[in-house]
């Protein structure tokens, strides 16, 4: 292992000391939704992220503790799918509501209105490691299709190579635009379960991909 390599990782250990992460969370289950069968995506690294800039006129800043409830009309405003309680952000995120300020972000207009919202978040024990971890990415309906998605998870993917080495993320085989956005990205299909392979066959018969192609041949 070379010198700078240490350094880097003993750097990206102070940061996690820093942030307090928590070794509560459990691996997903395998169990079907309104949107789907819930699936995994691994990113096995976080280099090459692809650098893609916020269109003109939005940006992207830090969300605040005071903006809960903004979070979730993001959320409600966007989600076609699920229902988005007044408590899905406490149980979401209400274990570390520090790392908040650091870790999840509104995605702004010209005018200064949340329109999006994504997070560079965390697990301590996905498959027994820490890996970071892509979460409750939703853009507004209004503002969809305008690039906000892919600039925003270039962005939280740069976050997260500050402090981890790998990402992943839970999405549902009924979010095909997502899970293209996603292949494009780097992530692949985590495949470990019998359950797994059978969700993504349905995914690859209604989405193609080379990515897809590959691994479910």
């Amino acid at each position: 292992m070379s010198r700078v390599y240490r350094f880097v990782r003993f750097i990206r250990r102070i940061f996690r000391e820093k942030q307090k992460l928590l070794e509560h969370q459990k691996e997903p289950v395998h169990e079907t939704t309104p949107a789907g069968d819930n699936v995994t995506m691994i990113r096995p690294d976080l280099l090459n992220i692809p650098q893609i800039p916020f269109p003109e006129g939005f940006s992207i800043r830090p969300m605040r503790m005071d903006e809960i409830g903004l979070w979730t009309d993001i959320e409600r405003d966007a989600e076609p799918y699920i229902e988005i309680s007044d408590c899905t952000f406490h149980q979401e995120f209400g274990h570390d509501l520090q790392a908040i300020q650091w870790r999840s972000f509104i995605i702004i207009n010209n005018k200064g209105e949340g329109v999006g919202t994504i997070s560079a978040w965390y697990d301590r024990n996905f498959k027994g490691e820490e890996y970071g971890r892509i979460h409750w990415v939703a853009i507004r309906s209004a503002y969809q299709g305008k690039g906000l998605g892919k600039a925003a998870l270039s962005f939280a993917l740069n976050k997260l190579a500050q402090w981890h080495d790998r990402c992943y993320l839970m999405t549902q085989t009924k979010r095909l635009p997502a899970i293209k956005l996603y292949l494009d990205f780097g992530f692949i299909p985590d495949l470990d379960t019998p359950e797994a392979v059978e969700s993504w066959r349905e995914v690859k018969d209604k989405l193609k991909h080379p990515t897809l192609d590959k691994l479910l041949p």
